[in-house]
């Protein structure tokens, strides 16, 4: 087993983005999109009375601001996001756009556009009640970078997380039919190695240049990465190939135009796996994070309990309790 205890932490970065963003797919309320929903008006006003306390994080190369404040009297965050241009669009902008010269210089000119209200959309996710730690979590921070062994897992990591006693009850209601049941683009029942197949909430599911699909699997007792074994690499398969497929017949993107993948440590307890586009430089697909599937397969028929005991490297964030516990045991 490879020897990662005098390793230092190394600082990477000045916010978790990719975490950060993640999350709202984990605590998520979308206005006016619930399932039933019979009360659209009051979905419509909702952040009529909201009242800002603080920006929590911006980004002007994301287009995105995270915002926390309160909805009659209970703290909310607020995440808005541009959308894309899309290409459909492009004849309706130039034809019906407003455009305000700001300067002109020779051949150079630069204008203020003001496209039809319909194509000035603002995605927007709303987390309500928020709870302290939703309102950290979107907080950008200065970030760190451990190595983990399988022995600080066991003694560290894992007792840290049950201790948190994280709720994945939104992943149950998905794959109960409970919610979302409408997004699922694909389903295998199979209760060993079976999984649901939708699109994740960065996505608008109106380009493919950045699409983003997430595999959601049905077995329950499949934490991370670290609990991965030989035995379920007939789960593995079956998400990569099935999966491949799905995204074949309904987008027309070839598994070679695909990035698929797991995070350690994920943003939720309970295994899933990404598919994004080649084309899309999504959040947390970056080598200190990203553990591809086929990678991932292959370890595991090499070494049957090889993410058992290999040194795995993620990201802490500064408040991360994490951070503290591997401190505490003298990790750092």
């Amino acid at each position: 087993m490879a020897d990662c205890r005098k390793r230092k932490i190394e600082v990477v970065g000045g916010g978790d983005e990719s975490k950060g963003r993640e999350e709202t797919h984990t605590f998520r309320k979308v206005i006016g999109n619930e399932p039933g929903d019979d009360n659209g008006s009051a979905s419509e006003s909702l952040l009529s009375g909201f009242k800002t306390i603080a920006v929590l994080r911006d980004s002007a190369r994301e287009k995105n601001i995270f915002i926390h404040g309160k909805i009659d009297d209970q703290e909310a965050v607020v995440i808005l996001e541009k959308t894309p241009i899309r290409e459909e669009s492009l004849p309706e902008i130039f034809k019906d756009s407003r455009l305000k010269l700001e300067m002109k210089n020779d051949i150079y000119s630069t204008y203020q556009l003001q496209p039809p209200p319909h194509l000035n959309e603002i995605k927007t996710t709303v987390v309500c009640p928020a709870t302290e730690k939703h309102v950290k979590k979107y907080l950008r921070q200065e970030t760190f970078l451990l190595e983990e062994s399988g022995e600080d897992y066991l003694s560290i990591t894992l007792p840290f997380i049950q201790s948190q006693s994280f709720s994945v009850q939104w992943v149950y209601n998905i794959l109960e039919k409970k919610a979302e049941a409408d997004r699922i683009v694909h389903e295998d029942p199979d209760p060993k190695v079976g999984f649901v197949l939708l699109p994740d909430f960065k996505w608008d599911q109106k380009q493919l240049d950045d699409l983003y699909l997430i595999a959601i699997v049905h077995r329950r007792d499949i934490k991370s990465l670290r609990d991965l074994t030989s035995e379920h690499i007939p789960l593995l398969s079956n998400i990569r190939k099935g999966g491949q497929e799905v995204i074949q017949k309904r987008y027309s993107v070839p598994a070679t135009k695909l990035r698929v993948y797991l995070h350690y440590q994920p943003s939720y307890y309970h295994l899933h796996v990404h598919f994004t586009s080649l084309s899309y430089d999504a959040p947390g697909c970056g080598v200190e994070r990203a553990h591809l599937l086929s990678d991932v397969i292959q370890n595991l028929e090499a070494d049957p309990k090889y993410y058992r005991s290999r040194c795995l490297s993620f990201l802490v964030r500064a408040d991360d309790g994490l951070l503290r516990k591997f401190k505490d045991a003298g990790r750092v």
